[in-house]
């Protein structure tokens, strides 16, 4: 009996001084998730920007222009004449409406201040603010990932959902010491 004692116990001690060994790392697949997930988005993006263009090509009403940062847009006042854009920091006065592409109206008519690219707004609207002159109105489709995206507004426009956007410039007040007003 003293014996199988005295062997566990040398076997406990043996065992108790061998050094720790270091586990490997358990390989995670973020990489490959993340670039699954970009991939998934840009196929949903491409059949997204497909459906807009045909629905703009039925429209023979209105001559739309792409813009290079994937919304479209068209006049429904423009004025030749005005010369100012706004620019970084200017402070504009818009009236703006938020509707479905079939036109259903999801915000009515509502008027904001922006200080333009210095405020969280619409991300189109942002850019598309900057084509504009004092009293023009400009009407803008726009694909759902320049819009809200994913996650839709979290009240009335749903996730992955395109909108359509009228936009007035009623007023610009530039904010740059050298200009004269």
């Amino acid at each position: 009996m003293k014996v199988r004692i005295l062997f566990l116990v040398t076997v406990l001690f043996l065992i108790s001084c061998a050094e720790p060994v270091a586990r490997k790392p358990k390989k995670h697949g973020t990489t490959n998730f993340y670039q699954e997930v970009i991939k998934k988005n840009k196929k949903l993006n491409g059949l997204e920007k497909s459906r807009l263009e045909s629905w703009i090509r039925k429209d023979t009403l209105h001559n739309y222009v792409e813009s290079a940062s994937g919304y479209w847009y068209y006049y429904e006042k423009k004025d030749s004449t005005e010369s100012i854009s706004p620019k970084l920091e200017d402070v504009v006065e818009i009236e703006f409406d938020v509707k479905q592409i079939n036109g259903s109206v999801v915000y009515d008519k509502m008027k904001r201040t922006y200080k333009v690219d210095k405020e969280d707004f619409i991300p189109a609207l942002q850019d598309g603010i900057k084509l504009m002159k004092k009293g023009e109105t400009i009407t803008f489709v726009i694909p759902s990932y320049r819009a809200f995206g994913v996650s839709g507004d979290g009240n009335k426009i749903g996730i992955n959902q395109p909108i359509k956007s009228t936009v007035t410039l009623i007023d610009i007040k530039q904010i740059n010491n050298n200009e004269n007003d």
